[in-house]
């Protein structure tokens, strides 16, 4: 064997023991990890609503936009007036929707085909989100309204100024939930509860329940009766447990 290949050998042999030579890595993936526990708690709290939110529409025709655009004015001119002596603040309505739209006509012929449309009006929309804090005063407002003019409305959805007291009792019921269930787990598997290693949570706020819908009827004489139930507010709480050894 001359120099060279005794060289080569020699070469070959260390790269071959640093190979099996124990890498950080690998180190790490050796060593034993954190027996954790993971568990989640929901938590809920139901508080009446102070608010409603209320959709409104004024929605007229006329052969020309120009008239119809008018006549819409007008009446939700009448609708603002009529809130404002109601004590409703200007901060608590807003214009939502505003379109102006071509009414066609599309006559047959009389060999079947269909001709051109042709434009024979205008339809104009004025939309009013409105939210009412004296919830004493919806019935009579949604009454007013349709007596003034407004004939197409969205809906009336309750929710509550200020929730934050309802979600952290809810938050509270969750964590509490959560510990319980994590003691019930460590107990029967005969192992010890140990730190706090996470924490996380999922808020779902109440979706809004539409029970007003209406293609406006004039001839209301009664104030709507509205039934406003309770808002409830749901918490979902992850926790990670370290398992003591």
């Amino acid at each position: 064997m001359n120099h060279l290949q005794t060289t080569r050998l020699a070469l070959a042999a260390t790269l071959s023991c640093a190979l099996f030579l124990p890498l950080p890595a690998l180190a790490a993936e050796q060593e034993i990890r954190e027996a954790t526990i993971n568990v989640s708690g929901e938590g809920e709290a139901a508080i009446a609503p102070d608010m409603a939110v209320l959709s409104l529409s004024v929605v007229r025709e006329a052969e020309t936009a120009e008239a119809a655009l008018k006549a819409n004015s007008q009446a939700m001119a009448e609708v603002f007036a009529d809130l404002k002596a109601k004590n409703i603040a200007e901060r608590d309505m807003q214009t939502s929707n505003f379109s102006v739209d071509p009414l066609y006509r599309q006559d047959k012929a009389d060999d079947g085909a269909y001709e051109a449309p042709v434009i024979i009006g205008y339809r104009v929309t004025n939309g009013l989100t409105l939210r009412v804090r004296d919830l004493t005063q919806l019935g009579a407002l949604i009454d007013a309204a349709v007596k003034l003019g407004v004939n197409q409305g969205g809906g009336i959805s309750f929710t509550n100024d200020n929730p934050d007291a309802a979600i952290a009792e809810a938050r509270k019921k969750a964590v509490a939930a959560a510990i319980d269930k994590a003691k019930i787990l460590t107990e029967a598997a005969g192992v010890k509860l140990g730190r706090v290693i996470e924490i996380s949570e999922n808020f779902a706020r109440p979706m809004p329940q539409p029970i007003y819908r209406a293609a406006m009827a004039k001839e209301m004489s009664d104030a709507a009766p509205i039934a406003s139930g309770e808002n409830e507010y749901t918490v979902t709480v992850n926790i990670t447990y370290a398992i003591a050894q």
